[in-house]
């Protein structure tokens, strides 16, 4: 999508469509940024806005005639209440206009972006929200085409302020559609080899200074002790990889590890997923597809921060060769794990990530995973957690509040590390049923030593199978992308 800054008049410009927000204000719609407006079209448009029951709420979007302007369409958005105009309501407006508004060429936004910070927001949430996955379509994708041109009206012009953030708000956008566009791939098409292959791939095609990628296979990950990403692999016919992506700047000021979990298929193995939802589990992916587009935005945006991904990849089965439960492996580094449950098997591939990362010496390691039902069961849908060392977990948290994502805190209360005891081995990979998103968390803390750690779990928000909303698509959110490269930016300025 093209986006083009503009302080023409709206009315004006030669679109399909022109997106006017609206607020919720003393309880009626009010309409936002409407000034270009003639008093008495204004007036009108109100009164329609009431006669088809437009409120403002959040999500809201409806057409009426564009009647006093050049467009065909004019577009009413919800903003929420007119008391909290944050940034993150105008991303979320913006996105859910261009959203609803694919099949349409071109489109004006005359959402307020008088600031660089609204601007950013507008423009992101625009970018968010022109996505689409047709790669298994042929019949009807041409209709729903995203919006292909975007023109944001707002007074800042064409200042170096502003061009900056459309330029970052690019970078964004594209590493969370390409996040998606991995999650969305049906499972026969992304196996961990594949997965490694569209790493590479991805690499090179941003074409970013200091950016490199490396992978160890199956025999590889045999001979270097990588006991977890070997154990879960090992029952499928397609074998295991732990890929390697760093951007390296020639003077960091920092240095950050990120590891994502990357089973490409989960069906429990030998410890069976119910058939019952199973085809969401190509989802399992999504912390380690979130790894990849974060490492490659902070090289594409030349943030003076180093950042190394890790990507644990295997595809979870059960077969003849598959781990059985009470099987004990031995992680990277020499800790014994027995495997109670071949369906707690993320963990156990993080745990060599985790192990890889930490030996670098990072100033701080985050790992981010689909890991637990838990987590949906706690927060739902749309809200992620965020578990590990105070402080940075509240760096998580803080980077999440920036970038308009949302995770909350959670703790990991020592009494339920008893669980995770086993009667021949170091852990077990299951403790307690309740408190399982929490074990899970004192699970991985296991293997970061006395590094700073934080553990992000996206079991729900990585997924959508609901409604799409805002500027989040059914299928694959890519969420994690944003609040990791906001904690890298924050360090590169701390």
């Amino acid at each position: 999508m093209t986006v083009t800054l503009t302080s023409a008049d709206p009315a004006r410009l030669t679109v399909d469509a022109v997106v006017v927000g609206v607020a919720q204000n003393d309880g009626a719609p009010s309409l936002l940024g409407a000034a270009w407006l003639p008093k008495d079209l204004r007036t009108s448009l109100t009164r329609d806005a009431v006669a088809l029951g437009v409120t403002g709420a959040t999500d809201e979007v409806r057409r009426v005639p564009g009647i006093g302007t050049k467009a065909p369409v004019v577009v009413l958005v919800g903003v929420g209440s007119a008391d909290a105009l944050t940034p993150e309501a105008l991303r979320r407006a913006a996105g859910a206009a261009t959203r609803e508004l694919a099949g349409t060429a071109s489109v004006a936004l005359t959402l307020p972006a008088e600031d660089e910070e609204r601007l950013a927001a507008v423009v992101e949430g625009a970018l968010l929200g022109a996505y689409a996955f047709h790669r298994y379509r042929a019949s009807d994708a041409a209709s729903k085409a995203p919006v292909a041109d975007v023109q944001i009206v707002t007074s800042l012009g064409r200042s170096k302020a502003a061009k900056d953030a459309v330029a970052r708000a690019e970078v964004v956008a594209a590493a969370v559609h390409a996040t998606r566009d991995l999650v969305n791939t049906a499972p026969n098409d992304l196996y961990p080899e594949a997965f490694a292959d569209a790493a590479k791939a991805a690499v090179k095609e941003a074409g970013a200074k200091g950016l490199k990628v490396s992978v160890l296979d199956e025999k590889a990950l045999a001979s270097g002790g990588y006991g977890g990403l070997v154990g879960v692999g090992q029952g499928s016919a397609r074998g295991p990889r732990l890929v390697r992506v760093a951007y390296a700047p020639s003077r960091p000021k920092a240095t950050v590890a990120l590891v994502g979990k990357g089973i490409t298929f989960d069906s429990g193995g030998i410890s069976i997923k119910p058939a019952a939802g199973m085809e969401a589990m190509k989802s399992d992916m999504a912390g380690a597809a979130a790894v990849l587009h974060t490492v490659i935005a902070a090289a594409r945006l030349g943030l003076p921060v180093a950042v190394t991904g890790w990507l644990c990849l295997a595809e979870n089965m059960p077969s003849g060769t598959a781990q059985r439960p009470s099987d004990v492996i031995t992680i990277r580094g020499g800790k014994t794990v027995e495997v109670l449950n071949t369906d707690a098997e993320g963990r156990l591939v993080m745990a060599d990530g985790l192990v890889a990362a930490v030996e670098e010496k990072p100033d701080v390691v985050l790992d981010i995973a689909t890991l637990t039902g838990a987590q949906l069961v706690a927060l739902g849908h749309r809200v992620s957690a965020v578990m590990g060392t105070d402080d940075v977990r509240g760096e998580v948290v803080s980077a999440a509040e920036t970038a308009g994502e949302q995770f909350w805190p959670m703790p990991l209360p020592a009494d339920l590390k008893a669980g995770l005891r086993s009667k021949v081995a170091d852990l077990a990979n299951i403790g307690d049923r309740f408190g399982g998103m929490l074990t899970a968390g004192i699970f991985l803390q296991e293997f970061v030593g006395a590094t700073p750690w934080a553990h992000l779990d996206i079991a729900g928000p990585a997924f959508n199978e609901k409604a799409a909303h805002g500027y989040t698509p059914v299928g694959g959110t890519g969420v994690g992308v944003r609040t990791l490269l906001a904690l890298v930016e924050g360090r590169a300025t701390a």
